[in-house]
Formats: structure tokens, C-alpha cells, sequence
């Protein structure tokens, strides 16, 4: 029989565990309070720590960012509530690549059970079993995870881009295409691959201003503005 306490942690394109939770901003019920919106949800690994203390006021500082693409922030640490406000008030005095005053208006999740660190497979004991490491969960508006992110506890996280993921991600969703490497928003997107013969001939014998092909399986779609 399987113990209770046992989770399987959420793959690509499972719907996010849900769960309830005390934060800097409230009490929260995940996902439906945030339907509609994406959402990041991210741990760290303890609150007074220095990498975590330059990622909270990077992604403080994305904020309004992150707001103009429809997505939302939810940090988590497996620390209390108190010690929460308290490192937020602490980062109101902190200067730091020319962040200052900062100002966290997401909320941090208090996880001090671990419940929902376990749910989503933030806690790994070969990393630490008192510690959440840096994950970074990135969900759509429906609730379904999109990716999944994670990073050893001595690596700052690449803020810009998970912002880029979420665009690329949009991008896919609206427009039923896929994004090349190091895509950006405005670059050119690329066609799915053709599944028939009959299809191949029709893609490379077009005469759409706005495709052109390299081979017959990598086709790309012109951005208007380019």
C-alpha cells in the first residue's frame, strides 16, 4: 500500500497539484484563484540567504513585466510566515544592481509542513532534506504545467528567461507554431513539420510572402514587423 505522505511529482502537462496555503498576501487556493492567469510559481531554498535575496528582488523588480504578459509570481520556502515579512522588510534597504526599495507584492507561500514542496518535488535529499532547491514551475491559464525548471542551490536563477519561456510558450499556444533557438519576441517562428507527402509539396511550392523554407521539414513563418 502506498504511504500517504508518498507523492509523485507533476510532469509536463499534468494539471498543477492544488492545494491551499498561508502567505505574505493571504491565504491562496491553487489554481482556482488564479485561473486565467499564468502563473510561476517558484521555491527557494531558505529566506536571509544571498542568492535567494538577489532573486526576490530581481523577480520584484520583473513584476510589472510579468503583469504585462498575463502571468503571475508565487515564491515558496519551507520558512515561516515571520521570517517571510521579515526578509521582505530586510530587502527594503538592500541596493543591488541598481535595485533599491524594493517592494515583493507576491506572495511567499509559508511551507513550513512541506506539503506543498512535496507535492511538487521541490524537496530533494540529495540536495538537502531541511531545504527547498530552486524550482521553478511555469503553469497556463487552464492549470496545466508547461515547464519545469530546476537549479542547484548554489545557482542564481535566469529571470529573463523564464520570462522568454512564457512568451514562447503564448506564442505557441495563439498561433499553433514553435519557436527556434535563442527565439526572442519578433523573431520569426517556425512551421510544424508536414506529415504527408502531399503537404511537403504544397509548403515548398508556396508562394505565402510570409513562409520560406530551408528544407522541406524546417519552414518558417515571417513576424509582420520584420
Amino acid at each position: 500500500m502506498e504511504n500517504e505522505n508518498t507523492y509523485q511529482m507533476p510532469l509536463l502537462g499534468d494539471l498543477a497539484p492544488s492545494f491551499e496555503a498561508i502567505t505574505t498576501q493571504g491565504k491562496i487556493t491553487f489554481p482556482q484563484d488564479y485561473s486565467g492567469s499564468w502563473v510561476v510559481l517558484f521555491s527557494h531554498p531558505a529566506d536571509f540567504t544571498p542568492v535567494c535575496t538577489t532573486e526576490m528582488m530581481t523577480f520584484a523588480n520583473m513584476s510589472d513585466e510579468f503583469d504585462a504578459i498575463n502571468t503571475k509570481l508565487i515564491g515558496l520556502s519551507v520558512d515561516s510566515l515571520h521570517s517571510h515579512i521579515a526578509w521582505i522588510r530586510s530587502m527594503c534597504e538592500i541596493e543591488w544592481k541598481g535595485m533599491k526599495n524594493t517592494d515583493i507584492k507576491f506572495p511567499i507561500i509559508e511551507d513550513i509542513r512541506m506539503e506543498v514542496a512535496h507535492k511538487y518535488g521541490m524537496m530533494q535529499p540529495k540536495q538537502s532534506t531541511t531545504h527547498a532547491v530552486r524550482a521553478v514551475f511555469i503553469i497556463d491559464t487552464k492549470g496545466i504545467v508547461r515547464t519545469i525548471l530546476y537549479y542547484p542551490l548554489s545557482t542564481g536563477r535566469n529571470f529573463v528567461e523564464i520570462k522568454r519561456i512564457i512568451q514562447a510558450l503564448q506564442k505557441t499556444d495563439e498561433e499553433g507554431v514553435a519557436t527556434p533557438a535563442d527565439w526572442k519576441v519578433g523573431d520569426d517562428v517556425i512551421m510544424h513539420t508536414p506529415t504527408t507527402c502531399e503537404t511537403v509539396k504544397e509548403r515548398v511550392a508556396s508562394k505565402d510572402e510570409n513562409l520560406y523554407c530551408l528544407d522541406w521539414f524546417l519552414c518558417f513563418k515571417k513576424e509582420k514587423n520584420n
